[in-house]
């Protein structure tokens, strides 16, 4: 199959100079690419394997050792001293999303042990990515315990296997990048962290830009050899320009006044720790690597900031990654006048025309024409015979993620384009304020300029859980037999085995010694012996709210009540990694304000923006939330879910609007998921409809202040009780 060439993705600079900057020094810990589906993520991910010198292993290693540094500990060794040597390309490989613990870090190799009686360890996927690119689409889907194992490989540069008997430690250094549509959540904040740099890309809205990908694409799967034929020579010089600063980047210097700009300005953030200062550190000088300078200059220390820091400085759900360049600039203004002799400043070594022996780059000297086809500019010197569209904004999206767009006229010494979009205010975590018992919730600008609900600091959901014990995805809400956890039992695998459980399967193969001539020496073992262990622990549910946002809600103080609630469920469930699902109902009808999703800061925009007022239609809700969960169970049927109806109860919308909500629960009911309803009724007259629901669903029954005031401290054994009393 052929790559899609990298030089024929248009624009998308940040990425195209964030993955060349790694590719330059791999030291500087991997990309995250987030941003909207169908904008060259993947393809401009697999087209950089093709950019990377080829590696020298020892000759038949399957750890790919360096002949001029054998890991001591190779599983494959000892090496002898000056082994045969063999040159094979950086290799690329693609963690799946659902890829199994031991497909990841390598296990027993069944085969061998039960028909060779040998005990031989079959290497995973972090062995193959040693030395090379190991690429994880829609990162942020990925289940924790692999995380987990990420984590540790990519901290310690080394892979530790123990499990089945087998004890091995690889080397395991590799070049991280993932790709994630935030739309579907976040990632872990530890996981984050490893990423050394972060960029965001998004879709051109230029017909022009549009129209050169669209075209590009075709061309490309009408005749993939000879669109890469014609694009080879671009790709030849952005690798011969990667090989070139992995040579300059050991003479690079970077001097004092650089270095205090970076503790300035990581400081000025507030970043955690201090892996932002080094990785910011070492992009500042494999950018000055790459346009050819020896010594690192203000330019440098801007633009590592920017692609080092915003993913850092997140301090909950509800902040949207971005940096302030007016604060950035305040930051670097300040240390620069701390040492007026600094020579990094825009005068500095290596700042001009030039940006380096290839010509001015879109983060280099002063801008200029020129651009080459590997400074992530306009995407390459186009074929003989094309022209190049009109300068566009943002960037493009083909139907497999396949080209970005021209970038925009604008300073590109200073690392900024017209398209960029302005970063958000930064600061600190923003608390909810406003009226109501609970606290209420407030907005504050969110991605795209959208309001974002935010909970009261100090407003916590204790943990809720589905009754009884599900086959559901890794999590940490409910308990779940999962894959991770303490061992309950042994069962006979239904395919391939997953955990081994050696006492069980010896056990299993002992009654048949005899029979299979055993007289002495070790057991005589079949496949059929073989028994998994069942491990419980902790799954993640769907939890669906369903909110009443009716004319009897719409009191501002009651309302900011129930909003400062369900967000602190909602940090809950980003914490315990939950789905979420939103049903509002109003007026007429119920709408799913949001589908199920991981991602929290999308419910709670949708939240933000929720209006209110018009007649009860609680039928209509109740029904909206039955028909998600069906929809949903198909989807995913291993996630048990969980409704939270917020609600006082009433219902005035259509003809008999009690019986025919009394039908509905009775409907909602027979999903069998666990409810709980929250009773917002106030005033000194209570109706006690809310208590009536609970009773109509099976569910348990609290009101809101109780829930405030105590957040949610008996939800969870209440949920329980509930479903124990609609069993019996």
């Amino acid at each position: 199959m052929t790559t899609y060439p990298f030089s024929a993705v248009l624009g998308m600079d940040d990425m195209r100079l964030a993955l060349l900057l790694n590719a330059v020094s791999p030291a500087i810990g991997g990309v995250l690419v987030r941003g909207e589906k169908g904008t060259a993520k993947s393809t401009a991910v697999r087209a950089l394997a093709a950019l990377l010198p080829p590696v020298d292993r020892v000759a038949g290693c399957r750890f790919a050792c360096d002949p001029a540094a054998p890991d001591p500990s190779c599983p494959d060794g000892p090496h002898p001293d000056g082994p045969a040597a063999e040159r094979r390309p950086a290799r690329l490989v693609e963690l799946p999303v659902g890829a199994a613990e031991d497909r990841v870090v390598g296990s027993l190799d069944l085969e061998k042990a039960l028909g060779e009686g040998v005990r031989a360890f079959e290497p995973g996927l972090l062995a193959a990515a040693h030395r090379g690119v190991l690429y994880v689409d829609e990162v942020n889907l990925l289940h924790d315990h692999l995380v987990d194992l990420l984590l540790d490989a990519a901290a310690m540069g080394r892979c530790h296997v123990e499990r089945e008997g087998v004890s091995v430690s690889h080397a395991s250094r590799f070049l991280l990048v993932g790709t994630m549509n935030p739309e579907e959540g976040e990632l872990r904040p530890q996981l984050l962290d490893r990423f050394g740099l972060t960029v965001e890309v998004g879709a051109s809205r230029d017909p022009a830009v549009r129209v050169e990908v669209v075209r590009r694409r075709l061309a490309a799967d009408a005749d993939p050899a000879g669109f890469a034929a014609r694009w080879a020579d671009a790709d030849a010089q952005v690798a011969r320009r990667v090989a070139a600063a992995r040579q300059r980047l050991e003479r690079v210097l970077l001097p004092d006044a650089a270095l205090r700009r970076i503790a300035e300005v990581c400081a000025a953030f507030d970043v955690d720790g201090m892996r932002a200062d080094i990785v910011t550190a070492r992009t500042a000088l494999a950018h000055a690597a790459w346009h050819g300078r020896d010594v690192v200059t203000v330019e440098d220390v801007r633009v590592a900031a920017r692609l080092a820091l915003p993913h850092r400085r997140r301090r909950d759900p509800f902040d949207t990654p971005g940096l302030d360049e007016k604060r950035l600039d305040e930051a670097l203004d300040r240390a620069g006048d701390d040492d007026p002799d600094d020579p990094g400043g825009p005068g500095g070594p290596g700042d001009g025309p030039s940006g380096g022996p290839d010509g001015p780059g879109p983060h280099g000297g002063r801008g200029g024409p020129g651009r080459t086809p590997d400074d992530g500019g306009s995407g390459g010197t186009p074929p003989a015979g094309r022209d190049e569209p009109a300068p566009g904004r943002g960037e493009a999206a083909d139907g497999d993620g396949g080209d970005g767009p021209v970038p925009d006229s604008g300073d590109p010494a200073q690392g900024r384009y017209d398209d960029d979009p302005p970063g958000p205010a930064d600061g600190g975590p923003v608390d909810g304020g406003g009226p109501g018992p609970t606290g209420s919730a407030d907005g504050r600008p969110g991605a795209g300029g959208q309001a974002v609900a935010v909970p009261r600091q100090g407003l916590k959901a204790r943990l809720l859980t589905a009754p009884g014990i599900g086959d559901g995805v890794p999590g940490r809400r409910s308990r779940a037999r999962t894959g991770r956890g303490r061992t309950t039992g042994a069962r006979v695998p239904a395919g391939r085995a997953g955990v081994l459980h050696l006492p069980a399967t010896l056990r299993a193969a002992a009654p048949h010694q005899g029979a299979r001539g055993r007289v002495a020496g070790p057991l005589r073992l079949r496949p059929d012996d073989v028994r998994e262990a069942v491990r419980e622990g902790r799954e993640g549910n769907l939890v669906l709210f369903v909110v009443d946002a009716s004319g009897s809600m719409g009191a501002r103080a009651r309302m900011a009540a129930v909003k400062g609630a369900v967000l602190a469920l909602l940090t809950d469930a980003y914490q315990r990694r939950d789905k979420v699902a939103v049903v509002a109902f109003r007026g007429a009808a119920a709408q799913t304000l949001l589908p199920a999703t991981s991602s929290v800061l999308a419910a709670s925009t949708r939240l933000a923006e929720l209006p209110t007022g018009g007649r009860t239609p609680l039928a209509e809700g109740l029904l909206a939330a039955a028909d998600l969960l069906r929809v949903e169970r198909l989807r995913d049927p291993r996630r048990r879910p969980l409704v939270l109806v917020v609600t006082d109860g009433r219902a005035t919308a259509g003809e008999r609007p009690l019986d025919r909500s009394a039908r509905a629960a009775a409907v909602l009911a027979a999903t069998g998921a666990p409810c709980v309803v929250v009773d917002c009724e106030s005033g000194p007259v209570r109706l006690g409809l809310a208590r009536r629901l609970a009773a109509q669903l099976g569910a348990d029954h609290h009101r809101l202040d109780e829930v405030a005031t105590a957040p949610l401290t008996d939800l969870a054994a209440a949920t329980a009780v509930a479903q124990n009393r609609s069993v019996a």
